[in-house]
């Protein structure tokens, strides 16, 4: 008797587990192959003066069904978007001008996306030296809620690239009103933080302008923190 009941629940939980319903695998994200990282992308086909016809490229990830190829403008922050299974994707995009890629991975059974790194660019046109790529803000994050330090500071954080590798100087504006006009400091490609003294309870603002040896110039972008 004590043989039978043990063999009925060991049947009954085994329906019960094969009941349950597996999550579907989530998708992983995509290594990027071209354009790739801080280049000038030049195998673009012209569409006419303004344009050119860019072909993006990368590598099958797993549990994917399709990706969404993202491409923003960093001159206007304007993205483009293109969604499809295969693992390339073109788009028209305005001739030496700056660009950030990325692309998302999506399994239409599963709920969870997964991103790609983001490479930048220039798409090329017709000059023969190109301003850096906009300051990329690292920390603080932008809308974060951060906490000083014992020295009442909160360290700036940012990336910087440039497809001539002829970058000069960082300019670091900061205030709490917005846009910052008030410069912080100027650090060369080497330095790529700076401490800022803050008080609590105050909204701040913060922008990184590049600056080339043949004196280009580009802008990160305000960011903006809140202090505990």
């Amino acid at each position: 008797m004590m043989m039978r009941k043990l063999l009925y629940l060991s049947v009954l939980g085994f329906l019960v587990a094969c009941g349950k319903d597996n999550p579907p695998p989530a998708p992983q994200g995509a290594l990027l192959v071209f354009p790739e990282e801080n280049s000038e992308c030049t195998t673009g086909s012209s569409v006419n003066e303004t344009l050119s016809q860019v072909t993006f490229r990368w590598n099958t990830s797993k549990n994917t069904d399709s990706y969404t190829l993202s491409v923003v403008n960093l001159n206007t922050n304007v993205p483009q978007n293109i969604s499809t299974a295969a693992t390339s994707a073109s788009l028209s995009l305005a001739k030496g001008t700056p660009f950030a890629w990325s692309v998302t991975s999506r399994n239409s059974k599963s709920d969870q996306v997964a991103t790609s790194e983001t490479w930048l660019f220039y798409n090329a046109g017709s000059q023969t030296t190109y301003a850096p790529f906009p300051a990329q803000l690292v920390s603080p994050a932008s809308g974060a809620t951060v906490q000083k330090n014992i020295a009442n500071e909160v360290e700036l954080e940012w990336s910087g690239a440039d497809v001539d590798n002829d970058i000069d100087t960082f300019e670091v504006y900061f205030s709490n009103v917005n846009p910052p006009t008030t410069l912080l400091g100027t650090t060369n490609v080497s330095t790529m933080k700076l401490a800022v003294s803050v008080e609590s309870s105050t909204v701040y603002y913060w922008k990184v302008i590049t600056t080339d040896l043949e004196g280009n110039t580009s802008d990160s972008g305000v960011f903006e923190f809140k202090v505990f």
